[in-house]
């Protein structure tokens, strides 16, 4: 079977290693591992989504959806010192590789990470951030973002980075048509930074 980013349990070798990532000015050394997304190096839609977007201030609820090994959590985490983070993902090793990359930068207390299905329900965010799983498929992304974007509080905000070869204009135009207000912020090597809030 070949492993993808979004395989619940990765059958490659861990083979765990660290590197070396800055995050909004910030060097920081996180554990990676094979089987996860962009193992060996911060990848770029990543870099160019916290560049383009705004520090969270005051106490926030937020989502990092799709955490992998945790960069934007984590970056949230160190520049957002009040923030309670949601980290979420469905493969098994990168929830591991979070959790002990949030241990191991001393932010654990307020990096929750876990399964989508472990969340409560009734949780509701100030911002959601995410790099979104594209290549799981058009229909399957839809499900996906229109079960966690209701989940935003009415002021509320989420922040995606999407390849313009991947569709972002095409999505960018399929979230205004589900009622929301999503407007590109951002646009850099072959990326589309989005903001997406609730009509009204």
């Amino acid at each position: 079977m070949t492993d993808h980013y979004f395989s619940a349990a990765p059958e490659a070798a861990e083979r765990r290693r660290m590197i070396k990532v800055m995050l909004w000015g910030t060097e920081m050394q996180l554990i990676t591992a094979a089987g996860v997304f962009s193992p060996d190096a911060l990848d770029r839609g990543t870099s160019i989504l916290l560049r383009a977007s705004p520090v969270p201030r005051g106490s926030p609820r937020l989502l990092d959806l799709g955490c992998g090994y945790g960069p934007i959590a984590l970056a949230l985490a160190q520049h957002c010192p009040d923030a309670r983070i949601d980290a979420v993902d469905v493969n098994e090793r990168a929830l591991a590789l979070c959790r002990d990359n949030a241990t191991a930068l001393g932010v654990a207390d307020r990096v929750h990470v876990s399964r989508p299905e472990d969340i409560d329900p009734n949780v509701r965010y100030d911002e959601i951030w995410s790099n979104p799983p594209i290549r799981i498929g058009k229909e399957a992304l839809h499900a996906l973002l229109e079960s966690w974007l209701r989940r935003l509080q009415p002021s509320g905000v989420a922040r995606l980075v999407v390849g313009k070869n991947l569709g972002a204009d095409t999505l960018q135009r399929w979230l205004t048509a589900q009622g929301y207000r999503c407007e590109r912020i951002a646009s850099a090597q072959g990326f589309r930074v989005l903001e997406v809030r609730m009509a009204g």
